[in-house]
């Protein structure tokens, strides 16, 4: 393992060695203010000021020799501009050959600046972090938000790389004038879906692309989704990972996840006359819908351990366990046996792979589209929460075939077996098992390719180490002098829940306890809904479904406007805190106190719980995939099983008091349930401010 300041030392370009940020140096001052502080020679108030003045007269230097460059770049285009109008009055093959390669060097030159922009944004970042660590101070936060905002902010240049959209345009255009058109008069504008095709261009959209580190749409879903990133991999990598990926299969986990949560919540509007139908109580409902939240609990963790092997094996046997289970579901119906229901549903459960396709995501889609890849895993799942109740409501039928029935009851059951026995069909057919990184390859590069490769060879080097190696938090804490076995102990992942819990921070539990009451509010809210709406307002299944639906198809609108906007206007955590209160609201306005219940009442304070509840849930994650240790990034019991496992025990719960609460009568359930929800809003909002006061 290579500390980050030897990297840096080794990916410098010579002639610009004076331009690159000086972390060596700023390392062995962290070290020496913390001594200071420790010896009272020097009070925090001055290490603060001393620091900040220092990374802006080193930001300073980087902008303003990246300025100077871009300048230099734009000239030599001017020029070459010159030279393409000149040959358009006279055409010359060998002079357009010329001008083509020189437009190809400007782009090289500007891949060499890109990589420069890179590694000092890396080794920004990572000595914020570092002087966080040392000091048990938010200062990252302090200087980000003081500098990004500020009309002269240099920051700004650094991380959103200014004017450099000029030159790769002005380049891609003038690239593809100059390319055998063969009578053709469309300019690149007229053709915007036909990328231009030059390995130059490509390498430095690709670089652009990895330095793109803006909050929008796309990457606070995939965050949703707690599928932590690697921060900038290799070109072997990148390559590694395009050998791994296949579509169809990215495409198979995707409707995985679809069709599990379709699952989930097909059965939600009909679960209390399923129960009564078999002799149990409505609210054994809760027991039923919650069945498979216990299994999910196990399977999390066998699933999660299998995927270390194999992608395919798990899903065969997942569609296999969940076709099972439904067809178990759909009979218990005709065999009268409310053990068969339930013993349907904990199959359903021991199936649910969303532990692979998360996996599946994070080890194999290249790092390019992997953010579109985890937006679509959040989408996958709101969709089939909205599409699950919607095709309940449109079951309603009666009717036999031999001894089997087939009703609004069964139906879901039915149609959900049909659905995996197709999907496993689908799947043996167009899956392809990713190779394992112990059976890769290395790729050799072909000594007849473009000039460009080699560039990529010598600059476009691993500026962090791979998988292994990505740990932001111990890379650069390491000191030369220490052991060996230190520094591969600190990369090693989570070997066990237990230490994977150890690896918490205060700030991270105080997070998965967020995550808990929100999924716990909103399971109360879901699938106590038909129970509830019967008692008070006689919906029938149709009308339980419509509610239940709408409140799905809120997700991904919520998701857009909350990544679009709302986060570029408001901080994480104020976002989340209001999130919190909202929810809070939404709980007090479901109780049934003293005036008679409305259907206007059930139904804003249902849609203010659920809709805060998702915002806090994009908000929550987005900020746990930031924080969490890179430890619990990879390995069976990693960030994305935790949050998982604390999701599913929160409507464990949750599906049990429902059960519970309904020994004490259908009209004191509401109010029963909601207690527990609002006793554990009103902690994760203590602890949220307890926790935040004592970091900023």
């Amino acid at each position: 393992m290579v500390a980050f300041g030897k990297k840096l030392k080794e990916r410098q370009i010579e002639e610009w060695k004076g331009y690159y940020i000086n972390y060596k140096l700023m390392k062995k001052k962290v070290k020496r203010y913390a001594q200071q502080i420790k010896d009272g020679t020097l009070d925090r108030r001055h290490v603060l000021k001393d620091f900040s003045m220092m990374l802006d007269n080193q930001i300073e230097t980087i902008v303003l020799f990246m300025l100077e460059q871009q300048g230099l770049l734009a000239s030599r285009i001017a020029k070459l501009g010159q030279r393409h109008d000149a040959l358009q009055q006279q055409p010359d093959i060998s002079q357009i050959v010329e001008l083509r390669e020189a437009y190809r060097q400007v782009g090289r030159d500007l891949l060499k600046l890109l990589f420069f922009v890179e590694i000092n944004a890396i080794g920004l970042r990572k000595i914020l972090k570092k002087f966080d660590k040392r000091f048990g101070y938010r200062f990252t936060d302090y200087y980000v938000k003081t500098r990004a905002n500020h009309p002269y902010s240099q920051l700004q240049q650094v991380f959103k790389h200014v004017g450099v959209g000029a030159v790769v345009g002005a380049v891609s255009r003038n690239l593809h004038e100059l390319q055998d058109r063969q009578g053709s008069y469309l300019s690149i504008y007229d053709q915007p879906s036909v990328p231009l095709q030059d390995p130059v261009v490509d390498s430095i959209k690709a670089a652009v692309d990895r330095l793109t580190h803006s909050t929008n749409f796309l990457s606070f879903l995939g965050q949703h989704a707690l599928i932590l990133q690697e921060e900038f991999p290799t070109p072997v990598e990148e390559q590694a990972d395009d050998q791994r990926y296949h579509f169809n299969s990215l495409l198979l986990n995707l409707a995985n996840t679809f069709l599990y949560m379709v699952n989930t919540y097909i059965i939600v509007p009909t679960a209390d006359d399923y129960s009564i139908s078999l002799g149990a109580a409505a609210t054994v409902c809760g027991v039923v819908i919650g069945a498979m939240a216990v299994a999910q609990v196990f399977s999390s963790v066998y699933f999660s351990a299998w995927s270390n092997r194999s992608y395919f094996k798990p899903l065969v046997f997942s569609s296999i366990v969940l076709f099972a289970g439904n067809g178990l579901y759909a009979m218990a119906y005709d065999l009268n046996s409310i053990w068969v229901l339930l013993i349907g549903r904990l199959l359903c459960g021991f199936g649910s792979a969303r532990a692979v396709n998360r996996r599946y995501i994070s080890d194999c889609v290249p790092l390019r589209i992997r953010m579109q890849a985890s937006a679509g895993f959040v989408s996958a799942s709101a969709l089939g929460m909205a599409c699950g109740p919607a095709i309940a409501g449109l079951l309603q039928t009666d009717f036999k075939i031999y001894k089997l029935t087939f009703n609004q009851d069964t139906l879901p059951g039915w149609v959900m077996a049909v659905a995996w026995l197709l999907y496993l069909i689908w799947l043996c057919i167009s899956f392809k098992e990713p190779v394992r990184e112990d059976e890769d390859t290395p790729v050799e590069t072909n000594g007849g390719q473009a000039e460009n490769d080699a560039l990529e060879k010598g600059l476009k080097k691993p500026l962090l180490v791979a998988s292994e190696n990505k740990n932001e938090d111990e890379d650069d804490d390491l000191d030369i002098d220490e052991s060996e076995e230190a520094v591969d102990e600190s990369r090693r992942p989570a070997t066990s829940i237990g230490s994977a819990y150890r690896l918490l921070t205060p700030s991270v539990k105080v997070q998965l306890l967020i995550y808990f009451m929100l999924k716990y509010a909103m399971e109360i809210l879901l699938s106590e809904s038909s129970v509830v709406t019967t008692y008070y307002f006689n919906w029938s299944t149709s009308s339980v479904a419509i509610f239940l639906a709408s409140l799905g198809l809120t997700v991904l609108p919520v998701n857009i406007l909350v990544g679009s906007y709302i986060s570029n206007m408001f901080e994480d955590r104020q976002i989340l805190l209001a999130s919190e209160i909202l929810v809070f609201l939404g709980i007090v306005l479901s109780f049934n106190v003293i005036i008679p219940y409305t259907v206007a009442q059930y139904v804003v304070s249902g849609l203010i719980m659920f809709v805060s509840a998702e915002v806090l849930e994009g908000v929550n994650l987005s900020l746990l995939s930031r924080v969490m240790s890179s430890r619990l990034s990879r390995g069976t019991y990693n960030g994305g099983l935790l949050s998982t496992e604390a999701g599913t025990l929160a409507r464990v719960v949750a599906d049990g008091t429902i059960t519970l609460a309904g020994y004490l009568g259908d009209s004191k359930l509401l109010n029963v349930t909601l207690l527990p929800s609002l006793f554990i809003c009103i902690t994760s909002i203590v602890a949220t401010c307890y926790t935040y006061n004592s970091l900023y």
